[in-house]
């Protein structure tokens, strides 16, 4: 069944946070559906070229050149959810990754409150019961070194097919989760509603406020990891503890002196899935 532009707007949710004032409202929001994009990311950045004041979402029923985090190609089949926003934020380009910490929480928040147990998992997947989930991926415009338009394209899975170390939501309603979402649409809004509550934490409360919340779901805290070494050094095992400002994976390093902490920045290092805990749907 096409997807419904009316059943999306009905949807819409009023997903709320005890302390951040509801997200801005919807008028002069474009949003476009199409049947099959090559990436609903590059269809939102061509509206911005076109009408660079706009905010727009751009959802396709399937893709066929989505892409994830480390470019790798996302598999879009029917029955996903693939939804880009764009927008126009304020902050420096070294700042980047804190589009990407606020966008992953706000979607978490939002699918949490529809009966979801989702985690995060650094930096940007969205994870249930150790699987993945769905995805956030960020793309910014850049003058003079601040940040003048961006785009977050979101994947979740909803019907769609997925492989290891996948889950679809409808894997988790089988598995006797009451989720609170009925249709494609209604995860559609509730992932735009997510977003636009992560923009409006961000401006009102700040990124160290959202840096502890983020922290509270985030599944890898705890976990120890070895970093890759070389010929003449060995790897250091250090073991997760949070997140730093700008999305850089905190980690606790046990020396023979103490401990210390030390900040990994994005892109740094893969933390990967565990083999065979996942199921397809």
């Amino acid at each position: 069944m096409p997807f419904s532009l009316d059943r999306f707007y009905n949807a819409l949710p009023a997903i709320a946070h005890a302390n951040v004032s509801s997200p801005p409202d919807l008028a002069g929001l474009s949003v476009q559906v199409y049947e099959v994009l090559d990436s609903t990311n590059r269809a939102a950045w061509a509206h911005l070229a076109q009408h660079p004041a706009d905010e727009v979402v751009v959802i396709a029923e399937q893709q066929r050149a989505g892409r994830g985090q480390w470019g790798r190609q996302w598999q879009s089949h029917p029955g996903g959810l693939y939804l880009s926003w764009g927008f126009r934020p304020s902050l420096r380009a070294e700042h980047a990754p804190q589009i990407t910490l606020w966008s992953a929480w706000g979607v978490a928040i939002a699918l949490r409150q529809t009966g979801v147990p989702v985690q995060l998992k650094w930096l940007n997947d969205l994870v249930v019961l150790g699987c993945k989930l769905g995805g956030v991926l960020t793309e910014t415009r850049v003058q003079q070194g601040h940040i003048r338009q961006a785009v977050v394209g979101v994947g979740l899975n909803w019907a769609n097919p997925v492989p290891e170390p996948g889950i679809n939501l409808n894997t988790l309603q089988d598995q006797g989760y009451a989720l609170k979402i009925a249709s494609l649409e209604d995860l559609g809004a509730i992932a735009l509603q997510g977003l636009r509550l992560g923009y409006a934490s961000w401006q009102q409360r700040g990124i160290e406020a959202l840096r502890i919340e983020y922290e509270a779901l985030l599944s890898n805290c705890g976990q120890t990891i070895t970093l890759v070494g070389d010929a003449e050094t060995p790897g250091e095992t250090v073991e997760i503890v949070g997140i730093g400002l700008d999305g850089q994976l905190r980690v606790r390093v046990n020396h023979a002196s103490g401990l210390s902490e030390r900040l990994l920045p994005p892109g740094s290092i893969q933390l990967g899935y565990p083999a065979g805990t996942c199921s397809e749907g």
